[in-house]
């Protein structure tokens, strides 16, 4: 039985994740636990708004934990610059898209996880990002996005 491999990420945002990851566990939950201690040690804990709050808190640190941990073992580091044909738009490539009026922008093909629209970051499993594979200089390609269906010019293609 072989194993399908899994959802692609930069070594980047690898990075980011593992740091989010150390800092909850190293930083965020010692002082959380340590306001839910010191509460405790002040009585009744059915009405101690700093016990329940910090319980609370430490429960949805709990789950970001479980769920960095879940994701970083799943995850596939893909490096873009080590993309051997640089004549396509593959996973890290920063493409360059102009539409019909002209109006261009840069995106850059990255992991789901990684994704940020605001900063042209953008997801490997989006419309944009499906329509935008195996795409060379010069060629159109149509996404269906949910405001429409839209059309681009490849106008360039970069890795870092």
């Amino acid at each position: 039985m072989s194993l399908k491999p899994g959802p692609p990420i930069t070594p980047e945002g690898m990075a980011a994740l593992k740091a989010r990851y150390d800092h909850l566990l190293s930083t965020e939950r010692p002082a959380i636990l340590e306001i839910v201690s010191w509460a405790a040690g002040n009585g009744d804990r059915s009405e101690n708004g700093d016990y329940l709050y910090g319980r609370k808190k430490m429960r949805e640190i709990d789950r970001e934990l479980a769920h960095l941990a879940r994701r970083m073992k799943v995850l596939r580091v893909v490096d873009p610059a080590a993309q051997p044909d640089r004549s396509r738009a593959f996973f890290g490539a920063r493409v360059e898209i102009a539409d019909e009026d002209d109006n261009r922008q840069t995106v850059q093909l990255v992991g789901d996880d990684e994704a940020d629209a605001g900063a042209g970051r953008i997801g490997w499993n989006s419309p944009l990002a499906r329509a935008l594979r195996g795409a060379c200089v010069g060629d159109l390609r149509v996404a269906n996005l949910p405001s429409g269906t839209r059309e681009w010019e490849v106008m360039g293609i970069a890795y870092d």
